[in-house]
């Protein structure tokens, strides 16, 4: 709990810090973008926006799941993503998934994006998730990038920034709990595989077979009576 008590309380001050600036800045909300693609204004706006983050949620849930089933640069960057979940809880990945979205979006959707620019936002977004070591390293990085490159889409083209911090939350809630109930990683063997952690299980134990002197039942000894052992 003290471990996802101290990121929760790091992205509210994160967020608190965007707003800020904001306000410092003479911004306005940034939780609206001027000038949006499409002529949608107040509930209209915030509607479909949200309408569009449900979907992109949807399918980046849907998509991590078969990638991670069938594609092998997935399934590695699965096995590097889930040290993280150690000691989540529900509440834990309730707390960072939501927390996590608001701070994030306000950062680099609402602020950096009008300064920047919807693909350098994206960038720079892709780089700050450089966390992992190792290959995995860039392919966290590169879909980071994607996913932010279509947050920032979906943000100038609806002018609101509800649908983009829905979908982010729910994208990390779901993952984060998948993260950490699934676990890709082989079992443990030695040898190349011919001996395994899994233990065979124990055959039957069968009645002994009768000894070969034993006459079968019905058939007569050919040998005298008197001779017989």
């Amino acid at each position: 709990m003290f471990r996802w008590g101290r990121a929760s309380v790091a992205y509210a001050f994160v967020a608190i810090a965007a707003l800020a600036l904001a306000h410092g800045f003479e911004r306005g909300s940034l939780l609206t973008y001027p000038g949006s693609w499409l002529p949608l204004v107040g509930g209209e706006a915030h509607a479909f926006s949200l309408v569009l983050g449900s979907a992109f949620a949807a399918a980046v849930v849907l998509g991590t799941r078969v990638l991670v089933e069938r594609a092998s640069w997935a399934k590695n960057l699965h096995r590097a993503l889930r040290p993280m979940t150690v000691g989540l809880d529900a509440t834990g990945i309730v707390m960072i998934a939501a927390l996590s979205a608001l701070a994030e979006e306000l950062v680099f959707r609402g602020l950096l994006l009008p300064w920047l620019g919807v693909l350098p936002q994206a960038l720079v977004f892709g780089v700050v998730h450089a966390q992992l070591s190792g290959p995995s390293r860039w392919v966290w990085v590169a879909w980071a990038t994607l996913v932010g490159l279509a947050l920032g889409v979906m943000f100038v083209l609806t002018g609101s920034l509800l649908g983009p911090v829905v979908a982010h939350a729910v994208i990390n809630g779901l993952n984060l709990a998948f993260l950490k109930a699934h676990d890709t990683s082989p079992p443990r063997s030695t040898l190349g595989g011919l001996l395994s952690d899994r233990r065979s299980p124990v055959p039957e134990r069968h009645s002994p077979l009768p000894e070969r002197h034993s006459p079968l039942p019905g058939r007569r000894s050919p040998l005298p009576a008197g001779r017989r052992a």
